[in-house]
């Protein structure tokens, strides 16, 4: 059976987009780690495939991106910073296709108990030919997921 110290989270995990609603999602994070004790770990993939289209990869890119991320999710991060229930939070940016980077090398490296990720409003188009990022962590991932609207 388990005790009350066994069902909350030790690790939570917010997948971002840059969309308008990822402060949205990356503060209902903060207060989900805080609530719980949990480390705090951010992480973000620039979709390569839409660089890819370009025709050439144009890696000079990515480090403008990487930054231009960071800088917008920067007062939330030094609000976590500063929360002392929160043990540890970190930031990853990773690039390469969405859901493969997403999977190998944020969630399977970081092992999670609880993914945090927002519902974002794609078209029917966009929709039926990619699907969602949070349907996806629901078929592929072994914990929790909290779909932030």
């Amino acid at each position: 059976m388990a005790t009350l110290n066994d069902i909350g989270y030790k690790k939570v995990f917010v997948s971002l987009d840059g969309s308008e609603q990822q402060d949205k999602v990356l503060s209902r994070a903060i207060v989900v780690a805080a609530n719980n004790g949990a480390e705090l770990y951010i992480g973000h993939v620039i979709d390569s495939t839409v660089l890819e289209t370009a025709g050439a990869f144009p890696s000079d890119l990515i480090p403008g991106m990487d930054k231009a991320f960071r800088e917008s999710i920067e007062p939330l991060v030094t609000e976590a910073k500063a929360n002392d229930r929160i043990p540890k939070v970190e930031v990853q940016v990773k690039t390469g296709r969405i859901r493969e980077t997403l999977k190998e090398e944020l969630l399977d490296v970081i092992k999670p108990d609880l993914v945090l990720c927002g519902a974002r409003g794609l078209s029917s188009i966009k929709y039926a030919l990619l699907g969602s990022i949070s349907t996806f962590l629901l078929r592929n991932t072994d914990c929790d997921i909290l779909v932030v609207k």
